[in-house]
């Protein structure tokens, strides 16, 4: 079992910057590609980005390239997405999770998440 908690959401204005934290807790984090994704009102959960097990390798979403970088450390069990030049269509619940797969961009191939974190982006 993977408890994983999600901060760092808030307002910005289009043009801001945001960083995203997700904590995890429970079975080994370092084990797992950890994976950030929004959902909109009215939208199906998408993906943004995701980052192997050891943070060597990278996969971003096109909407995202260029603007979004996730990292992490496996010393404190900790997941991040520097969120720059923000755009209203950025507006979303931001949800990271794990999964076994590498470098997974389908939701479906995720087994933990966590509650989710606002981000709204003002115009």
């Amino acid at each position: 079992q993977v408890q994983l908690v999600e901060s760092g959401g808030g307002l910005v204005q289009a043009g801001g910057s945001l960083r995203l934290s997700c904590a995890a807790s429970g079975r080994t984090f370092g084990g797992y590609t950890m994976g950030w994704f929004r959902q909109a009102p009215g939208k199906e959960r998408e993906f943004v980005a995701a980052v192997s097990s050891t943070g060597a390798r990278l996969s971003y979403a096109d909407s995202v390239k260029g603007r979004f970088r996730i990292s992490r450390d496996n010393t404190k069990n900790t997941v991040y997405l520097q969120m720059n030049t923000l755009k209203p269509e950025d507006t979303a619940v931001y949800y990271c999770g794990t999964s076994l797969q590498l470098l997974a961009n389908m939701s479906s191939l995720y087994n933990y998440w966590g509650q989710g974190t606002q981000v709204t982006v003002s115009s």
